[in-house]
């Protein structure tokens, strides 16, 4: 009250400082310039003191005027009628400029106040829109809620089973007793709805397009009327935003359940499909050896023990590799490197795949200057038994299969060679994915998955390429010792 009044009187101290001021000049002064100046004290009082401090500066204005500029001075008594009539003009005039200015600050005020709801809702909606997971978005409406409107407290409230329960606050936090008025127990109806609770607590519906989502609670709300219905619209943009990140979630959770149960049956068939063909030869072999055993000859009997040993080779191989192939997309495979040479690593392939590989011809074109590798050779020689398992697989009967290796680049490149119908073009990245399949009868497996992987995890590259003639080139890139050191 008491700045009201102090801003009111700033209109009326202007036209008794400005008559006083014009005082000394009264002699070389009209009554209408004396009237003109002391238009300056009725909108200094409007701008100030809003259209009360105008008419209190209109009423100073005249009396100055009436007592100092008008004749006989220093007295209140005008004299000639003719004097009359700038004292009239001059209270109409100063009126009617009150009131226009008193408008123009008004409409100016009002526009001023727009402009920072629209500001402040645009602050608003622009942090609803923001990505971010259901606590994340609770948590930025709480606290623009406390920022922009200055309250005390805030919290949001939503529907857990039967009770509504706060799960984001900002500021003084609700008590029991406000929260039991709230939130009661279950059984007892809820009132989501906007107004008063308590002495200084206020409820706002939060609601989408289903329904009420929840609830706000604001403590020491003492916003003006234009801030209710600035509150109530960031309340729906909130309410929509949150059920929008609900969806989102469910959503979310649902296509991530579908891929899961993509990939297990993709995981079914691909380790099926690898399965299935050792299985099957041991259980000929076993059969054959339990019914047949007493008819058979001593090299029937030893090809029929080598088959099954070949194929608990290739099923152990493939159980191991799965293993490490886990571990490796669970980040927890180690690559332990050491030199070793391009030649003690294709031996070591091809002892393991022996038996597999039986009477097929493998050609070797390794030069003696390459130099030494910095690999694990346990993974690496995983690689090549995996490529060397793919090629004979896939080569004719009576094809040989070319191991070859190279310095390029300033990398050793390692290579397996088959005679096959090839990899198309289009499959040629798809073909070391894990479970993939083709219906066109091309390369399938796991094995190609695994070699990728175990090549990935050092740091390499494998690709395939067409083969000189016909067939298909498996190539793998390995870093030479003495480039590792460096």
């Amino acid at each position: 009250m008491a700045v009201r009044i102090l801003r009111s009187s700033v209109g009326v101290l202007t036209a008794l400082a400005l008559g006083a001021c014009m005082l000394p000049f009264r002699a070389h002064l009209s009554i209408a310039t004396a009237g003109l100046v002391l238009v300056v004290p009725v909108v200094v009082g409007v701008i100030a003191g809003g259209y009360l401090g105008g008419i209190a500066a209109v009423a100073t204005g005249f009396l100055v005027y009436d007592f100092a500029y008008i004749p006989p001075y220093n007295t209140l008594t005008v004299g000639a009628v003719q004097n009359w009539a700038p004292l009239g003009v001059y209270v109409v005039i100063m009126l009617l400029v009150a009131q226009v200015v008193a408008h123009l600050r008004a409409a100016r005020a009002s526009a001023q106040r727009r402009e920072i709801e629209a500001r402040r809702l645009y602050t608003l909606s622009e942090l609803t829109v923001e990505g971010g997971s259901v606590e994340q978005l609770l948590d930025t409406v709480v606290r623009a809620i406390a920022t922009v409107f200055e309250v005390e407290g805030v919290a949001v409230l939503l529907p857990n089973d039967d009770r509504l329960e706060v799960v984001a606050s900002q500021g003084r936090a609700l008590d029991q007793t406000e929260l039991e008025g709230l939130a009661p127990g279950p059984g007892v109806p809820v009132a989501v709805g906007a107004g008063p609770v308590g002495a200084d607590l206020r409820t706002l519906v939060l609601s989408a397009a289903s329904g009420p989502v929840g609830m706000l609670a604001l403590r020491g709300w003492s916003g003006p009327r234009s801030d209710d219905q600035l509150l109530q619209t960031f309340a729906n943009h909130a309410a929509l935003a949150l059920e929008r990140v609900q969806l989102r979630t469910k959503a979310m959770r649902t296509e991530l359940l579908e891929e899961v149960e993509k990939v297990r049956r993709d995981l079914i068939g691909a380790v099926s499909h690898d399965l299935r063909t050792p299985l099957a030869t041991m259980k000929v072999a076993s059969s054959t050896l339990l019914g047949s055993r007493s008819r058979l000859s001593e090299q029937e009997l030893d090809e029929l023990y080598t088959l099954l040993d070949v194929q608990t080779d290739r099923l152990s191989r493939l159980v191991t590799s799965l293993l490490d192939l886990n571990r490796y997309e669970r980040g927890v495979l180690r690559v332990e490197r050491r030199p070793c040479t391009v030649l003690d690593l294709i031996g070591d392939a091809l002892a393991g795949m022996r038996a597999t590989l039986g009477d097929r011809q493998v050609d070797l074109r390794v030069p003696n200057a390459l130099p030494t590798v910095d690999i694990d050779p346990i993974l690496m020689s995983q690689v090549v038994t995996n490529l060397l398992d793919n090629a004979d697989r896939h080569s004719p009967q009576g094809e040989a299969v070319e191991i070859s290796a190279e310095m390029l680049d300033g990398r050793v490149r390692l290579c397996v060679t088959d005679r096959g119908c090839g990899v198309p073009l289009d499959e040629r990245e798809s073909v070391f994915h894990s479970f993939v399949r083709f219906d066109t009868g091309g390369r399938a497996g796991l094995g190609l998955a695994i070699a990728r992987a175990f090549v990935e995890a050092h740091g390499e590259r494998i690709w395939v390429e067409d083969a000189p003639g016909n067939g298909a080139r498996f190539v793998v890139t390995m870093t030479p010792s003495q480039v590792a050191e460096v």
